[in-house]
Parts: structure tokens; sequence; C-alpha cells
């Protein structure tokens, strides 16, 4: 059967969010539309939501008015799931539990004629289990949308052995002229999209839990350090808390991964009917149910946040001539600081000023800062190459290679040039803190301060104090931070601290699902650019990141957690022993 859009009629049943989604994207491509419910009272909040939607979208001009009430007169909507007997095919949106799910496709197998294709919006359920509750099992496949389904552009398309190969070309078709992105995979746990963000989401609620880092924190550390749309704890509440607690349990019941073994806190939330955006308070409260507008958010640290204030600081020591320590120089230089940086040898201080200069130079063509602003930051920058400069220095910030005796050594030195009161700062991304301060005999004025690469366009700087910091040194880098015009966010000391403990563990399992031969590269990319407007798909990010570095804050969150599923992968182990590092070198998971 060759589905076309004039003419086709689509089943639509359940419109809760999803649904209503689906059902809205459907009637703006010009099909007729037939949304089932299960009661009077939820077709109406379903309705209201796709009136809502459509609303929304003519406000901000992406639709006519009459665009609007043509979309509305393709839906009919009603209780009776007799309804959708003439429908080409049929899309099931309900609840995330296979009773329910089994026994509909029972129903609607009675009800439609033979060639009526089946399509199931479930996000983590097998769909052979759905597909063999039919007489028709080759014509039954899932269509995974991406929520919100009427902005998201990603519709995973899931066969199984059984699976008609021209049913997979109908619906392909379909999802193409609906302008969505389609990618293909197998029947497993989660498919592609929600088996790496549902761990990814499970785990910041385990940070959350353990009083780790504040969700405000964990939110804007994935926003500015990673460039997520949203924070993943802010991503719950939109998906609803009931949903991911079905999802992870359903994940882990297949692949037994602890990483999918939903966190105590979200089942206490779901009992406690604390659901997320749709019941108006999850992790966050928000002004009413199914209301964007969250009512509890707790601004960042202002002035006065501290018990104590922050020490002055007018002059920034920098140890390093790599991009980072670059980045931290003009960054700091260019809002009034004045910058001390060391380099073991004058042709690394020239080239640390021609990357400054050059980095500079293209600010002032793309008229972001002036030719005066060019000249005055570059006048506040001095080099030497005698670590004794930096005795003048209220903060010095370490930015050398990542490697725990160079640092400690590093430290040890510091330690006797440093004037007293002088706040010692390392941007290391995964290695203790603690480690650094007690190479010193002020292990009080140590602290983390990891900036994001690069330093210059990343907004993200995490500040880790250790148990000994003291408070007045916190409230130094908070300020230092902010001045800079950075978002400073807080964690304790623990490797990764909040971004990496997040973000590798995902790296890993999007290596795991290629080293499976599950999908490639590119269908794995572009899934999770699609589906969750991350700025780069895994293998992207990792190639850019360097898979030595890559592995090597994997091997380091291994050793802090011994949590098995962080442990690395053999690919990405033989491709570092292969040297193919990743961008860097010109060949990674791909060739450059």
């Amino acid at each position: 059967m060759d589905i076309q859009l004039n003419g086709t009629k689509v089943g639509v049943v359940g419109l809760g969010t999803m649904g209503a989604g689906i059902a809205e994207v459907m009637a703006r491509a010009g099909i007729e539309v037939v949304g089932v419910e299960l009661n009077d009272e939820t077709l109406a909040r379903g309705l209201d939501r796709i009136r809502h939607s459509t609303d929304r979208a003519m406000s901000r001009g992406k639709l006519t008015k009459v665009e609007r009430d043509a979309l509305l007169a393709r839906i009919q909507a009603g209780t009776g799931i007799e309804a959708v007997a003439d429908c080409q095919l049929v899309i099931e949106a309900i609840p995330e539990r296979i009773e329910k799910k089994l026994g509909l496709f029972a129903e609607l197998d009675r009800l439609c004629p033979p060639e009526t294709i089946f399509t199931t919006n479930t996000s983590s359920l097998p769909i052979i289990t759905l597909a063999v509750a039919t007489s028709r099992p080759s014509r039954v496949v899932g269509t995974h949308w991406s929520n919100p389904a009427p902005v998201m552009g990603l519709v995973e398309i899931i066969h199984t052995a059984v699976t008609d190969p021209s049913v997979l070309e109908d619906v392909g078709t379909l999802v193409a002229k609906v302008g969505k992105t389609a990618v293909v995979a197998g029947d497993r746990a989660g498919f592609i999209v929600t088996a790496l963000l549902f761990g990814y989401l499970n785990s910041a609620v385990r940070m959350l839990e353990a009083c780790y880092a504040t969700r405000e924190d964990i939110d804007a550390a994935m926003r500015f350090g990673c460039g997520h749309p949203m924070g993943p704890l802010a991503l719950l509440d939109l998906i609803g808390l009931d949903s991911a607690y079905e999802i992870l349990d359903s994940i882990y019941h297949t692949s037994r991964d602890h990483l999918h073994a939903p966190a105590p806190l979200l089942k206490q939330l779901v009992t406690a009917g604390m659901l997320g955006r749709k019941t108006g308070r999850g992790f966050y409260t928000y002004a009413a149910p199914y209301s964007s507008e969250i009512v509890d958010m707790v601004e960042p640290p202002q002035l006065g946040f501290f018990a104590v204030p922050g020490r002055p600081v007018h002059t920034i020591g920098v140890v390093g001539t790599g991009t980072m320590a670059s980045g931290i120089i003009e960054v700091c230089a260019h809002h009034g600081y004045k910058v001390v940086f060391r380099a073991r040898s004058e042709k690394k201080i020239a080239a640390v000023r021609t990357k400054i200069e050059r980095s500079l130079d293209k600010a002032v063509e793309r008229g972001k800062i002036s030719s005066d602003e060019r000249t005055s930051t570059l006048a506040r920058v001095r080099a030497s190459t005698d670590l004794s400069v930096l005795a003048e220095c209220d903060l010095i910030i370490e930015a050398v290679v990542e490697d725990l005796d160079v640092k400690r050594a590093l430290f040890a030195e510091l330690d006797t040039v440093a004037r007293p009161g002088a706040v010692l700062a390392t941007t290391t991304s995964s290695l203790p803190v603690i480690e650094c301060a007690t190479a010193t005999s002020r292990p009080q004025d140590v602290v983390g301060m990891h900036w994001f690469n690069p330093a210059k366009k990343m907004r993200l700087v995490e500040i880790v104090p250790t148990i000994v910091t003291a408070d007045d040194v916190t409230a130094t880098v908070f300020d230092v931070a902010r001045t800079a015009g950075k978002y400073p966010v807080r964690c304790a000391d623990r490797a990764g601290f909040i971004v990496n403990t997040l973000l590798f563990p995902y790296l890993n399992d999007a290596v795991k699902m290629l080293e499976s031969h599950y999908v490639d590269i590119d269908v794995i990319d572009t899934a999770m650019k699609v589906a969750c407007a991350h700025p780069m798909g895994p293998f992207e990010l990792a190639d850019v990141i360097g898979l030595d570095v890559t592995l090597a804050i994997q091997r380091a969150l291994y050793r802090e957690f011994r949590e098995p599923g962080y442990t690395p992968t053999l690919l990405l182990e033989d491709l570092v022993r292969s040297g193919c590092l990743g961008y860097k070198t010109g060949r990674g998971f791909r060739v450059y």
C-alpha cells in the first residue's frame, strides 16, 4: 500500500502530550486525522493541547489563522475506537504500559482491515510483543516521535524481524512527507534516542538525590557546558516523571544495566503525584498544570550568598600555554583583570600572544569588540618564563596537562611562590582537587575552577571547593567567573564534577551501541542532534574533544565510582591505542 498525503486518513489513539502533537503534525501536512481518547475529560484535554499549540504557532507567525482553522478542521476526535476502522494507518500513543497496549492492539486488529498498518509510539517496549498480539505482525512497526512532536524533527522507525519491507517504506515515506527526519533501527530496548538519553537523565536524578549539586546548577551546567536546550531535570518534567519511570524500568528489565535502574527519588516523586509539568509540580514547581513557567527557580548565587565576601582580585596568574590557558588569559584580560602568564620558553610565550591577537582581531572584524578594546586587552597581558612573576597575583589558575603528578608538582612550586592569601585554582576536569590542595601548605586556599573549551565562547565554569576550601576562596572564584561574563555553578570534589559525570557515560553508551553493530555512526549522531537538539552527535563530539581525553575521563569516572556501566569500551581503547584520537589527528570515529 503506497501511503500518500491526499486521501490518507490516519488514526491516533491517545491524545496525551505525544498523541496530540502527532495529530497536529499530521493535520498540518494536510492529512485527515481521527483522534480517539478514553473519555470526554481526557478528550477535551487533548483537544485543548492542540488548540493551545496551534494558537501559539499562530502568535509566532508560523501559522496563519486560515491555516490554523483548516488544520483543526482536519481532526475529528471522539471516544469511540470504532472511528479508526477505515484509517489506512493507526498510531498508538497511549501510556507506556504493556498490558494496555496489548489490549488495544488486539482490539484494533479486530476492527481494521488486514491491510491497515499499525504503529506504536512506545519509547521502550518491544515492538514484536505488540505485533504478535495481532494477526498481522508484519504490518506493525514502531514510530517513536520526539517530544514535542510539532517542534522536534526526528521519528525513529523501528522494525522487527518479521516487518514487511513495503510497510517500512510506506511509513518512511509518510514521515518524510510530514517534514520529519526518519532513522531506521531494530527492535531493542530504548531504540537509539531513549537508550542514550534516559541513562543520562537518570544519572542527573541520582546526582540531585545525592545532594551533590542543586537542581538549578545541574540543569545550568548541561545547558551552558554542553549547549543542550534544556537541563536534564527540566526535560524530565517536560517528558513526565511517570513516563520516565516506566521507560527506565522497561529498559532496565531488558538490559539489566544499573544505569537504567530508576533512581529512588524518581519513584518517590511519581508516588507523590508530582509528575512534572502536567501536574504543575515535579523537580520544579510550575504556575499551573501544563504550564512551562517555573515559579520556584532559585537564582544563581549573588554577592552575599556566602557567609563571607570574596577576596579582592586585581591580578590573575595563569600557568599553561595550551588552548584552555590562552582562552582564560584572553577572557580575564578582556574583562578588566591584569593577567600574568607563565610559559616554559619565549617561543611558547610568542605562540600564546599570537593566538590571543588573532582571536581579538577576529572579534574586531566581526564587530564584537572595538579596536580600543583590543589594544587595552593586550596591554593588560604580561608573560614570563619565571614562575616567581606570579608572586604579585591575587588568583593563580593552573591550566597544564591533565596529569596528577604534573599538577601536584606545580602546586608545590606555587606554594613557595604565591603570596599569603592568594587563591590557587586548578582547571582539572576529572582529577581530585584535594590532591592538588594537599600538595601545598595552604589547602584552604585551593579550589577547582573548571572552564569549558573554548573558554572565550563557553559560558560555564564549574566551581569545585574541597572539604577544606575556605568559604571566602569559593566566593572569590564565583566573583571572578561572573565578572568574566561566565555562569558559575557549584559542585563537590569528585571525579567528573557535573558535566563530565553526565556527559561521558552517555558518550560511552553511544560507543557501546556502535560496538554492538546496532546502527552506524551517522544514524546515532543524526538521531541525537535532531531528536534532542544537541549541537553535536556523540561521535562528532568525542572526536572534537579527543578520544584520548574521552578515554582518560571515562577511566577516571570508573575508578571513582566503580560503576560497571562506566567501563570504557574496547573500541574506544583500540582507537586510542592506534593513534586515532579524533579531529586533532585527522582520524577518530570518522576520517577528516
